[in-house]
């Protein structure tokens, strides 16, 4: 499910602190007023999270996460190594 981040229209609030965070199902109607202290609020453009890629792969990593390593020989030919 994805995270949505939501902040009052206007003014400030000691429930909410303003601005919250919410998990909500893709099928869930838009939120227009804030579950605690029931004031309009809007979703905010938020940053997402990407996977980053350290290293390469080698061999021995691939073997250790459990999958099976080709070796190509010639066309259309592999050898499992």
């Amino acid at each position: 499910m994805p995270i949505y981040e939501y902040e009052l229209c206007e003014g400030d609030c000691a429930a909410c602190g303003g601005r919250f965070t919410l998990v909500r199902p893709l099928r869930a109607k838009p939120l227009t007023h804030c579950p605690a202290c029931k004031r309009p609020v809007r979703k905010v453009i938020s940053a997402f999270s990407t996977p980053t890629k350290l290293k390469p792969l080698s061999v021995t990593d691939a073997k250790k996460a459990g999958f099976t390593v080709y070796k190509k020989l010639g066309k259309g030919e592999y050898e499992r190594q």
